[in-house]
């Protein structure tokens, strides 16, 4: 006979059905949680009221969650989740750093336990020594990625098996870099539309960090709530720019040789569907861009600041034209326009996803805001990718001066597992 917790947990995964394949890159159902988020949101305020309303509406232990609550992104497929799945309401970044003495015996230990915990967790179940946080939700979208830096390889013994691709981060002169808040052996991302379920997973995880890695950084990050605009729109940045509108899309033909490995036989075959992770926190210094007039933001961007057209016209998804002149003669997208410096046309073809988050750590003494963006670019090879369009725009992209670079990071994400396995098996038991 089974228990009213097993049963619990069944009618959970019937919620949030997993499969070994492709994920797509907006699911039916995470465009459902935008809508069926929008209509929660009208209920709230239009009903009972205040606190003992909003508690009446979830008081019936038998009540289906809410379609934000019950989404699901399946933790095994070709790809790790967290790169091509929409970017979510609440994100921590964290990186580990493996103890002294600790070695790829301990590791492969440590990607057990991370693997079978967020297995569970992003199918609504509790994991292992669980702290009951987030025992009333449902996954709300819960994806957690995994990612290996450079230095671990050496300390687990694995110096053989550093894939070319993954190099040295070079130096830009733009960069002002906190090395304590770079780097690491290991990283984690997480992501989920609950802002205790994103917590939740962060704490569950690094309680299972020990004894094998410490904490070396860790960064909190957010982004718009699902339902919050009339229809799923775009993302804007913290400069109020719409942000990722040039982003590959799933539907190109180039998408997947861009962002991810390719099939190999060779010494890298671990990375087979897998990614690399450039992570920046990158500050901006809103004071000083705020101070901008509208037109003048729009022209260091090279676009509108209300609807994202570039500035040589048309609207957001219109492609901008780099030859497009003015009637005065001027060039109507700058030549130091963001989007001119970064553009694939200016760099060789060169392209990376950008999946990141804002941020905000409170106020310096002077009341300058630390906020920006936490900037996570994905892409097949980083040499042919961030670091390609990044060396561009350190000479000579306009927004430079109102941004500043203080923490970076390269991290190797291998493909995601199938069923049974834990991330990172293919390298560390090869």
């Amino acid at each position: 006979m089974k228990s009213a917790k097993s049963e619990k947990n069944e009618k959970k995964q019937q919620r949030s059905p997993r499969t070994g394949g492709d994920r797509p890159g907006i699911s039916r159902r995470r465009l459902l949680g935008t809508a069926g988020a929008t209509g929660a949101a009208g209920l709230v305020v239009g009903g009972a009221g205040g606190a003992f309303g909003g508690y009446a509406a979830r008081a019936d232990d038998g009540a289906a969650l809410t379609s934000v609550g019950a989404s699901a992104v399946p933790f095994h497929g070709t790809h790790q989740a967290g790169i091509v799945d929409p970017a979510q309401a609440f994100g921590h970044l964290a990186a580990f750093d493996l103890v002294a003495g600790a070695g790829r015996k301990e590791a492969v230990a440590l990607m057990r336990r991370w693997s079978r915990a967020a297995e569970a967790m992003t199918a609504g179940r509790t994991p292992d020594d669980d702290d009951q946080v987030a025992l009333d939700a449902g996954p709300c979208s819960l994806t957690v990625t995994f990612g290996f830096g450079r230095s671990f390889f050496g300390k687990a013994g694995l110096a053989d098996r550093v894939p070319s691709a993954l190099v040295t981060m070079p130096s830009f002169t733009q960069d002002a870099i906190d090395r304590a808040n770079s780097d690491g052996d290991l990283w984690i991302q997480i992501g989920a539309d609950d802002g205790l379920v994103a917590f939740h997973a962060l704490r569950v995880l690094q309680r299972q960090a020990a004894p094998a890695a410490r904490l070396r950084w860790q960064m909190n990050g957010f982004n718009r709530t699902p339902g919050a605009t009339a229809k799923p729109k775009t993302v804007r940045n913290l400069m109020g720019q719409i942000d990722g509108t040039n982003n590959p899309k799933p539907t190109d033909k180039t998408f997947a040789a861009q962002v991810f490995v390719p099939g190999s036989k060779g010494a890298d075959a671990w990375m087979n569907g897998g990614s690399y992770a450039v992570v920046r926190r990158i500050r901006m210094l809103l004071d000083s861009w705020d101070q901008l007039p509208t037109q003048r933001q729009e022209e260091v961007i090279g676009r509108r600041k209300a609807s994202g057209a570039p500035l040589s016209g048309g609207t957001e998804t219109t492609p901008v034209d780099l030859d497009k002149i003015n009637p005065d003669g001027s060039l109507a997208v700058p030549g130091d326009a963001h989007i001119r410096v970064a553009a694939a046309q200016s760099n060789g073809g060169a392209a990376m996803l950008r999946r990141g988050f804002s941020y905000h750590d409170g106020y310096d003494a002077d009341g300058t805001p630390d906020a920006g963006l936490l900037f996570i670019a994905w892409q097949a090879d980083p040499s042919n990718g961030f670091i390609k369009v990044q060396s561009k725009l350190d000479g000579g992209d306009g927004l430079s001066r109102f941004i500043r670079h203080e923490s970076s990071a390269l991290f190797a994400v291998p493909g995601g597992p199938s069923s049974g396995e834990y991330v990172g098996q293919r390298l560390l038991e090869s």
